[in-house]
């Protein structure tokens, strides 16, 4: 079951979206997480800090979980 991450615009990017999601303590720290983990938007890798995401994206993160934006 995918946890819900609700956002209150019409995107967000992957960056702000692993903080607010509880994955990395800082906005800091999206960069090295990116290039440490393995992470999947809608069953794509993406490794760009700058995505967006938007209302129903799915991410995947191994040993972390499976979330959906919510708006």
């Amino acid at each position: 079951m995918a946890k819900p991450v609700k956002i209150d615009d019409e995107y967000i990017t992957l960056g702000q979206f692993l903080k607010l999601a509880d994955v990395i303590q800082s906005g800091g720290m999206a960069k090295w997480f990116l290039g440490e983990y393995e992470i999947f938007v809608n069953n794509e890798p993406e490794n760009r800090r700058g995505k967006k995401l938007r209302d129903g994206d799915i991410i995947y993160i191994p040993d972390f979980g499976t979330y959906i934006v919510k708006n």
